[in-house]
């Protein structure tokens, strides 16, 4: 190689090697952003879950808390040898167990390695307390402590839900926000405020070494982050009164549910039967159990179940005939024991006086009454067809919120079902069915599917005469603004006016000592002027199920009340004393002395084994 050629080399490799010096130079002193790759790379977060928020009921009292919980984890890359029976006795559990956990970790280490597992959750006290003393004899092994879920007032299992580990679908429905381990609302108020309930999770960030072992906390912890504590929620729920539903309903299936008519607030929704709080904490281990019951105390019955309204239906087809101008108050319509809408077939009713007007009408249920007043309404001369009437009665019993989700803020509310006249016309030909063919929506029956919240909506209604909020379980709070929704008035098509003329024979349907199944003797409850109707819905599976619909006092009414108790029989048997006996409770504080033996007849009163 000539001295030019050689000089040549070593200067373009001097060039080389000095642009690689510089590159290199710039990589690890002038540009941070690898050394902040290789220090992110060497870190390892450790999440701190935040304690969910609290659920107050509306006079301050806790309906769900947070107590301390232990688990024990397991980091399967840094066990070492152990005493396998003494894990056992310090963990009061067997040996067996142990050794099949282990056998699971080891079958998967490389997907867990470093990570740090669940090996047993919520260890009991005790058992906490002796691992914590011997730790050092188990390596790779250690305790988390965590918040759970904790309930000091027995009301309101399936109201407030319970929380549960998220599931590989949760999580890919929402994708950044959950990671394996973590818990969510999964049913009841639990999941219906899950974003408010949740909090934000914190950190503590540490650096470890080549084989992935936590040294040190990174930059003295300047950079961890802390929990934010869920924010608490504040319902409209009124807690003695939703345990003491809970007690009338026990040994029972149906519902209660209680409102405050000025304000749509709920002030009690009772599902029997219901899930005991003292499960919710730990419902994984009792699942089995409860889905094995045949009650089916997880299906909420308050706004899940839709039920014929039976003849506290009544009362709308009243109200809209008067709003229709083919029914006046002073109008007598004759019952011989039923009604005959064709030959040979009649619609039956009880015995009492006849002829009789509106008043009367509502207060003895009157079956034929009502008929004659749905038949008036469809055969209405102002409308062409009787499709087309029955599409305006439609639209008016829909006003009511029958039919359709209400829009509570409650999970799972169905809607029930108000029939079209597109449905007759599709089950019997266009134009070959009449009213004889629908006569049962007299009464509330035949098509007609109603939510007891819908039904208890409909007693709202007729304590505010002719409007209502929607329905909700959640009130304003410092942390917390409900939709403006819930505080919108929402009027029905029929006009207020006409609904002050149910209520003379509502209240005398429970004060007037008249009345099927005794109403008046077993709903009358001096000084509270009950306004009541009662129903008993047919039910073709069995007995009848008895429906109760009240509000009071009669003037600026507190409370309306719906009950609706299956295979109960008559209304008046066993939903009107129900439903007054949660009146008077809750606008008195406590059941009269000479109303002590009906509370305690229903109390004991049993229509299931379970």
């Amino acid at each position: 190689m000539t001295l030019d050629r050689k000089n040549k080399f070593l200067l373009a490799l001097g060039v080389i090697i000095a642009v690689l010096l510089g590159r290199i130079f710039h990589i690890q002193v002038m540009d941070g952003r690898y050394k902040s790759d290789a220090v992110r790379n060497a870190m390892v977060r450790q999440y701190i879950a935040p304690p969910r928020g609290i659920i107050y009921d509306r006079n301050g009292a806790i309906l769900v808390g947070n107590k301390m919980c232990y688990d024990l984890l397991v980091t399967p890359k840094e066990v070492g040898p152990f005493d396998t029976l003494a894990l056992a006795e310090v963990l009061d559990t067997s040996v067996a167990f142990i050794v099949e956990r282990m056998h699971y970790y080891k079958a998967n280490i490389r997907r867990i390695g470093w990570q740090s597992v669940p090996f047993i959750k919520q260890l009991g006290e005790a058992p906490y307390q002796r691992f914590v003393e011997e730790q050092y004899r188990f390596p790779g092994f250690k305790t988390e402590t965590r918040t759970i879920r904790d309930y000091p007032f027995n009301a309101g299992g399936n109201l407030l839900g319970y929380i549960s580990e998220v599931s590989p679908e949760y999580m890919a429905k929402h994708p950044g926000e959950y990671k394996s381990g973590d818990y969510y609302g999964k049913t009841g108020l639990e999941a219906a405020r899950e974003q408010d309930l949740r909090g934000e999770k914190g950190y503590h960030i540490y650096l470890r070494d080549s084989r992935n072992r936590v040294q040190t906390a990174y930059n003295d912890g300047k950079d961890d982050k802390l929990a934010v504590p869920g924010k608490d929620v504040v319902t409209t729920i009124d807690a003695p009164l939703q345990q003491y539903g809970q007690l009338l309903m026990q040994g029972k299936k149906g519902s209660i549910v209680a409102i405050e008519p000025a304000t749509g607030e709920i002030l009690a929704m009772v599902s029997s039967p219901c899930i005991d709080v003292s499960v919710l904490s730990d419902v994984g281990r009792h699942y089995a159990e409860i889905s094995r019951n045949p009650g089916k105390p997880m299906f909420n019955r308050t706004v899940m179940a839709s039920y014929p309204p039976g003849s506290v239906f009544k009362i709308v087809n009243g109200l809209i005939g008067l709003q229709e101008g083919v029914l006046k108050p002073y109008y007598h319509y004759p019952c011989a024991k039923g009604y005959q809408y064709s030959t040979g077939h009649i619609l039956g009713c009880h015995s009492h006086p006849s002829p009789l007007g509106f008043d009367e009408a509502i207060m003895m249920s009157c079956n034929a009454y009502f008929c004659h007043v749905l038949k008036n309404v469809l055969e209405n001369p102002r409308y062409d067809s009787l499709s087309t009437a029955f599409t305006a009665w439609r639209q008016y019993v829909m006003s009511f919120g029958f039919g359709q989700r209400l829009g509570s803020d409650f999970p799972a509310e169905l809607g029930g079902n108000i029939p079209t006249a597109a449905f007759y016309n599709r089950r019997y030909g266009r134009g070959h069915w009449r009213f004889p063919t629908i006569v049962s929506l007299s009464i509330g029956q035949g098509e007609i599917g109603a939510t007891p919240l819908q039904i208890a909506n409909l007693a709202a209604i007729l304590a505010n005469r002719g409007w209502y909020c929607i329905p909700h379980i959640v009130k304003d709070s410092e942390d917390i603004s409900i939709d403006p929704k819930y505080h919108e008035r929402h009027y029905t098509l029929v006009d207020t006016l006409e609904f002050r003329k149910v209520i003379p024979g509502m209240w005398r349907a429970v004060n007037a000592g008249y009345g099927s199944g005794a109403t008046a003797v077993r709903g009358c409850v001096p000084g509270l002027d009950i306004c009541g109707k009662t129903g008993t819905a047919q039910n073709p599976h069995g007995d009848d199920h008895s429906v109760f619909i009240c509000f009071a006092p009669r003037d600026n009414p507190k409370i309306a009340v719906a009950a609706y108790v299956e295979n109960a029989g008559a209304g008046g048997a066993t939903a009107c004393p129900i439903a007054t006996l949660m009146v008077e409770k809750y606008l008195n504080g406590s059941i009269r002395p000479d109303r002590k033996g009906l509370e305690q007849d229903m109390i004991h009163k049993r229509l299931t084994r379970y």
